[in-house]
């Protein structure tokens, strides 16, 4: 009995140790400064970090990186994540892109910042959820979504402004270059049509199966929000932005109800519907347009 009492209290010394630990690198690696985000709203990478952030209520300062209008592509930007993908979430020195990577990093922010041990981690069952809605990728099921005039537009844009700063920044060429060839390599995938219909397969399964899910539980990975639902709405946001809400919501009744349900949290609010509900969805999409469209005009890349 003593033998067993001793191994528990090792246990809970070497669980705080370990607490403590992880306190003091991200203590160290926050040093006096405040955590930086680079983001958007149009990236549901972006609004997935952002929502984490919220729920979690940790300060950080927010830096607009418009990935429609090509400012992704500004050296200065580019320098440190040629992928030119958002997000990039930077606290000190610690720099991360992966967006499942940085929402976890928050957790542990959370949990040290709260100065309780005992506040648990996202479990195996979220963390599964997080990976398999991440699978999905949105980009050619959205773009695929978009009148085709005003996608070329904005295609031929961006490589205008990929071939302006290949122009600037010399030691950077070979990265542009590489950026430039992906655009006509997505041109080009577009115009296959078995291109729309896998994502189109992919992303009914995964909503066919959170939908089962929702029928056992309020959230999707239990009775409490977690982060496997800050990685789902951003793609039911997206399938409204889109105007498909009827066809993959409306069918699916648990999730028509989650849905209604969501969009009450504070953090949905500030994130998504701030920038995309009812007549704000037209004002943030026409302000990129008009951006995009005199910068062409003027010849501004």
């Amino acid at each position: 009995m003593d033998m067993v009492r001793l191994k528990l209290r090792i246990q809970r010394q070497n669980k705080r140790a370990q607490f403590l630990h992880t306190a003091r690198n991200i203590l160290t690696a926050c040093g006096n400064k405040t955590m930086q985000l680079y983001h958007h709203p149009y990236s549901l990478d972006s609004q997935r970090v952002r929502l984490a952030l919220e729920e979690k209520g940790i300060d950080y300062t927010s830096f607009h990186v418009n990935p429609v209008t090509g400012k992704n592509m500004d050296a200065s930007f580019f320098r440190r994540n040629t992928n030119a993908k958002l997000p990039v979430f930077q606290n000190g020195s610690h720099v991360i892109f992966d967006t499942i990577e940085i929402i976890q990093y928050l957790e542990k922010i959370a949990k040290v910042s709260s100065g309780d041990e005992n506040i648990p981690l996202s479990s195996s069952e979220v963390i599964e959820w997080m990976h398999k809605i991440q699978k999905w990728n949105p980009k050619f099921f959205t773009l695929c979504h978009i009148p085709e005039k005003h996608r070329r537009y904005v295609s031929k844009f961006l490589r205008q402004v990929l071939i302006a700063r290949m122009a600037e920044t010399p030691d950077l060429a070979a990265d542009y270059h590489k950026k430039l060839k992906e655009a006509y390599e997505t041109e080009e995938k577009l115009k296959n049509p078995d291109v729309l219909k896998q994502d189109k397969e992919h992303l009914i399964r995964l909503l066919d199966e959170v939908e089962t899910q929702l029928n056992e539980t309020a959230y999707l990975a239990g009775k409490e929000f977690s982060m496997a639902d800050v990685m789902l709405i951003p793609v039911l946001a997206r399938l409204v932005i889109l105007n498909l809400e009827d066809e993959y919501i409306g069918g699916r009744p648990n999730m028509a109800k989650y849905w209604i349900m969501v969009q009450q949290r504070p953090s949905y609010k500030k994130v998504i519907g701030k920038h995309f509900c009812g007549w704000r969805k037209h004002k943030t999409l026409v302000k990129t347009w008009c951006i995009v469209h005199i910068r062409t005009m003027l010849r501004k890349f």
